[in-house]
């Protein structure tokens, strides 16, 4: 009598083992990559925002005829919300005696 070998569909465990080896490599590749370009983002981010607080700072300037000592200041006058003291990154916003917007963070 002659057995038949019965072909079987599905994966063998070498081709499973080289597909998870594939699938960590590209991870270990894009991972790094990824958390970079976040800190690229809140870096943009936190520019953008100085430049808007410096519009804020220039507004309440022309409508007072003298600076802001203080972020809370613009936050109390209605130029800023209380969520807006801080950059995207978490950089806290302070204003120098001439009016300069910086980040803390930054």
């Amino acid at each position: 009598m002659k057995h038949q070998l019965k072909k079987e569909n599905g994966f063998t465990l070498i081709e499973m083992m080289i597909v998870l080896l594939v699938i960590t490599v590209l991870l270990f590749i894009a991972i790094p990559n990824v958390a970079k370009q976040s800190k690229n983002i809140n870096a943009k981010g936190c520019d953008a925002f100085i430049h808007m607080v410096q519009g804020q700072v220039q507004a309440y300037q022309i409508d007072h005829d003298s600076l802001p000592s203080s972020i809370e200041k613009l936050v109390s006058d209605g130029y800023l919300r209380k969520d807006e003291t801080t950059c995207p990154g978490g950089g806290a916003i302070t204003i120098d005696a001439e009016g300069n917007v910086t980040a803390g963070g930054a």
